[in-house]
């Protein structure tokens, strides 16, 4: 079949540089690499379903969230204040 194929630079070079190695044609490189691609992805174990359960942890009362960046910065400031004393 023919088709047109869009590659990206990197792998254009690496088929490339690979049917030079091997003494493949391009279409040839770019069939073998496919069908060791799909027949490894095959061989390989299913992956288990993760499942995850949500749960509202919620905040405790009289935190206000909406000054919860700014906690953060006043945080990160003090960190980088604290590394920046010198130290006797």
């Amino acid at each position: 079949m023919r088709t047109t194929l869009t590659l990206d630079d990197d792998l254009a070079s690496i088929l490339l540089r690979e049917t030079k190695k091997k003494g493949l044609s391009f279409k040839e490189m770019v069939n073998t690499t496919l069908r060791r691609g799909i027949a490894q992805e095959q061989l390989a174990p299913p992956r288990k379903k993760v499942t995850t359960r949500p749960h509202d942890f919620g905040f405790k009362p009289g935190i206000d969230l909406d000054k919860l960046n700014q906690l953060s910065d006043e945080l990160e400031a003090g960190a980088w204040a604290q590394k920046k004393r010198p130290t006797s």
